[in-house]
């Protein structure tokens, strides 16, 4: 067992005040993540929309303060005035994004009335593909404007009398891609414009709202922080907020690799800042901008073949089948929810392990990341059609939303031992360079004036070893320990099912001291901790 590891806050060195939305989730509807997930209007709980009232009880018992929908890839191509008014009269669409037929079964109206219902901030993403400037101007218009115009009056004649709390606009997804419906990748000072022009008329129909403009979506792209610097210089002044995707691959059974997902994503949104940076030195802009990281995910990944190499600079011909999709033919959305997960999750304690990692290290940029969305965030709540049930990943991430949200992040001096990694391709959108000195520790904290809490997060990224840690706490004076809470399993296989959805749960760890500021526990191998303090 190692005993040389520390871990070192301190109350003045904050890295800036935690907004709640950090913790957020991503919405999309792909397969059964909302068909047939948490809209069902055949199951006995459903409510008036047809929304499964046992999935958004979890859902709100869960806290997700906010949720990015109602997507993603599908929102490039979706017309929202054809998912509003009498269901009997919407329009069915074929669905290029996923390959499937668009129903509109849930519309603009559903997916708002859904996100109310489970107390979450809606972070609405806008049709910037095949959508227009008029389409973006009247969908802010029917969502925002109290009464008195052809298109809130509209609103109101389909049932909502009152207007949508929505004030975050997300101004397109992922435009650089050349995989996206009416992809812009060709033409970043166009998207930039276009982006200029919504941005501004959203926030002359709301003067609250926020727009987050689509930033670099993958590092691979040929376009990469060239693209941001492009679309910033067209738009910088009207817009809040930078949009980044990363999802972190690693080869099949490497652990090692799979858990520096943090490391490499920070790699990447620290050059990201630097080209916000750089604009607004550029523009003289007062203002810096923020960050909304609003889809990020991690995979294991088996081997395939890379046809440019490393570094970037993806080669048209790898999207011309991106995912294999356009060999498939268009499916309906199916209400069967499948019980089981093809998406490379191996382990659903590895893979809580990396999501958490990914958020704890935009807690330490909170002074520039104020927005997050874990993309695999509401799959922490298993469902089949007779039940629901809490996944492993749903306990830490909980844990996170709950204490982690509140007050100022604090950064952490961390001493441990480390590792490195090899650099690997998987394919040409899965490109890792090799990694050195990463820790086995891995650790943030919130500290929250109001409560006179202080709540210290860590994860213990080795494979084979506890680690007995130190937590130096002694500038923050007189303090008690409320309680440590650890998230681990021996047994890496195994998961929460409806028939035992207790397999993996907190555990309350009873040894660990603390004496004059200092807490010393023991951090099982692979696992998440959570310590709470009071500040006496």
């Amino acid at each position: 067992m190692e005993n040389r590891n520390k871990i070192f806050f301190h109350p003045a060195y904050t890295a800036g005040r935690i907004d709640r939305r950090l913790f957020g989730a991503f919405l999309e509807p792909i397969g059964n993540w909302v068909y047939g997930g948490i809209w069902n209007n055949e199951h006995p709980t459903a409510d008036e929309y047809g929304f499964r009232k046992d999935i958004m009880d979890m859902t709100r018992e869960l806290g997700v303060p906010a949720v990015r929908l109602p997507g993603g890839n599908f929102t490039s191509g979706w017309n929202w005035k054809d998912s509003i008014g009498p269901r009997e009269n919407r329009r069915t669409h074929l669905e290029l994004a996923w390959r499937q037929y668009e129903t509109n079964d849930i519309g603009h109206d559903e997916y708002l009335a859904w996100a109310k219902s489970v107390g979450t901030d809606p972070l609405y993403t806008v049709n910037l593909g095949t959508g227009t400037v008029e389409d973006a101007q009247y969908l802010a218009e029917y969502t925002r404007h109290p009464g008195g115009t052809y298109w809130s009056d509209l609103r109101r004649k389909n049932g909502f009398e009152k207007p949508h709390e929505v004030h975050t606009w997300c101004l397109g997804n992922e435009m650089d891609g050349p995989w996206q419906i009416h992809s812009w990748e060709k033409d970043p000072k166009g998207y930039g414009v276009k982006s200029n022009e919504i941005s501004k008329m959203i926030k002359w129909v709301d003067p609250t709202a926020e727009t987050v403009v689509c930033g670099t979506s993958t590092p691979h792209n040929r376009s990469y922080l060239s693209w941001d610097l492009t679309v910033l210089e067209q738009c910088y002044e009207t817009v809040d907020y930078l949009s980044l995707h990363y999802y972190h691959p690693a080869l099949t059974g490497d652990l090692k690799a799979y858990l520096s997902a943090s490391d490499v994503c920070e790699d990447f949104l620290i050059r990201e800042i630097a080209a916000c940076d750089v604009m607004q030195g550029m523009l003289r802009e007062p203002r810096p901008l923020m960050i909304a990281f609003d889809e990020y995910g991690v995979s294991f990944r088996k081997q395939e073949k890379t046809t440019v190499g490393r570094a970037g600079n993806i080669d048209h011909s790898a999207y011309s089948e991106f995912g294999s999709r356009l060999k498939q033919p268009f499916k309906h959305n199916s209400l069967h929810p499948s019980q089981t997960r093809n998406d490379g999750v191996e382990s659903e304690m590895l893979e809580s392990l990396a999501l958490c990692s990914i958020l704890m290290m935009l807690m330490r940029h909170a002074d520039r990341v104020k927005i997050g969305c874990m993309t695999p965030g509401l799959f922490v709540i298993g469902h089949n059609e007779e039940k629901v049930w809490k996944r492993v990943g749903y306990y830490a991430y909980e844990m996170l939303i709950r204490y982690g949200s509140r007050g100022f992040s604090l950064t952490p001096s961390i001493s441990c031992g480390t590792y490195d990694t090899d650099g690997y391709n998987i394919d040409d959108f899965s490109q890792v360079p090799a990694q050195e000195g990463l820790k086995y520790l891995e650790s943030s904290a919130s500290l929250d004036p109001a409560s006179r809490e202080l709540s210290v997060f860590v994860i213990n990224r080795s494979c084979d070893q506890d680690l007995e840690t130190q937590l130096d706490l002694t500038s923050f004076g007189d303090l008690s320990l409320i309680e440590h809470k650890s998230v681990y399993t021996d047994d890496l296989s195994v998961c929460n099912t409806a028939e035992n959805p207790e397999c993996v749960v907190p555990k309350k760890i009873e040894n660990t001291k603390l004496s004059s500021g200092v807490a010393t526990a023991v951090f099982k191998k692979l696992s998440f901790n959570m310590l709470r303090f009071r500040l006496n």
